[in-house]
């Protein structure tokens, strides 16, 4: 049977992408946001997942204003990449596990969410820079990925609560898998960050810190918040967090926390890794 063996969070800012390609992570600028990856990549390299299923939100490559699922997963082989705007040069395409992909689809209709399937799906910088700042650049990636967009770009937004359901619906089918997989599922996006209007740059240390611990060790505690409030507190991109939920929620009830680790600002961002061990 799959087992999920962890989850880990992940800033995926687009600038990250091109911090990798122009080697400028040991940069005084750069150099303690990705030293925060070192752990993780640690932890990566012990527990050594067949599968990473990473929760971002599509930023217009994929899905445009006029079409716009709620929940979207990638079924496919292969994924491919591009750059929709931010001038990233696209890397090696990643290799999906389409076995898993449908049979997660099948599970989650089962337990009442119609996510989208999509058997073409280009994947941006939310999928791609996580991935990368955890594994390094590879023509052929060492590990199988799995896109699962969630919306958070045009109204209506899934809740904080919805996206922690999901997270525990993901659990039951990646571990309802029949096959012996070891699957590592990464929860991208935020912190808090604003990035248009008078409030453009805004960012709340302790309402990011706050998230990062209740995240991991109460997840329940994020649902009490409405949309409204987080984008209030975090600013409007700052709703990405909602996607941590996903990630938290297909863990057990209380995972071991491996890794911590947070750096603010960066690219006008609050950034946040966590590792959680599902032991």
């Amino acid at each position: 049977m799959a087992k999920i063996l962890g989850g880990i969070t992940s800033s995926h800012i687009p600038a990250v992408g091109n911090a990798i390609t122009q080697n400028l992570t040991q940069e005084p600028y750069w150099k303690r946001f990705f030293d925060g990856y070192e752990p993780a990549k640690a932890w990566l390299n012990e527990v050594k997942p067949d599968v990473v299923i990473v929760v971002y939100n599509d930023h217009g490559l994929n899905f445009f204003l006029d079409k716009m699922p709620t929940f979207a997963l990638g079924c496919a082989d292969i994924y491919e990449n591009a750059d929709e705007g931010w001038g990233l040069k696209p890397v090696a395409p990643f290799t999906g596990h389409a076995p898993l992909s449908w049979h997660i689809a099948d599970s989650l209709v089962a337990q009442e969410f119609d996510i989208c399937t999509c058997q073409e799906m280009k994947v941006d910088h939310g999928f791609v820079n996580p991935i990368r700042a955890l594994f390094g650049d590879h023509e052929d990636w060492p590990v199988q990925a799995i896109p699962l967009a969630v919306n958070t770009v045009q109204h209506p937004v899934p809740s904080a609560a919805r996206c922690l359901k999901l997270g525990e619906a993901l659990g039951k089918a990646i571990e309802s898998y029949p096959g012996d997989l070891n699957v590592v599922i990464l929860g991208t996006g935020g912190m808090s960050h604003q990035l248009q209007g008078e409030r453009a740059g805004l960012i709340d240390v302790e309402f990011d810190l706050e998230c990062m611990d209740k995240i991991a060790t109460d997840p329940q505690w994020m649902t009490q918040f409405s949309n409204a409030d987080i984008m209030r507190r975090a600013g409007t991109e700052g709703i990405e967090t909602i996607m941590w939920l996903v990630m938290r929620g297909a863990l057990k009830a209380a995972p071991k926390v491996v890794h911590k680790h947070y750096h603010a600002p960066i690219s006008n961002t609050g950034a946040g890794v966590l590792v959680l061990d599902n032991q």
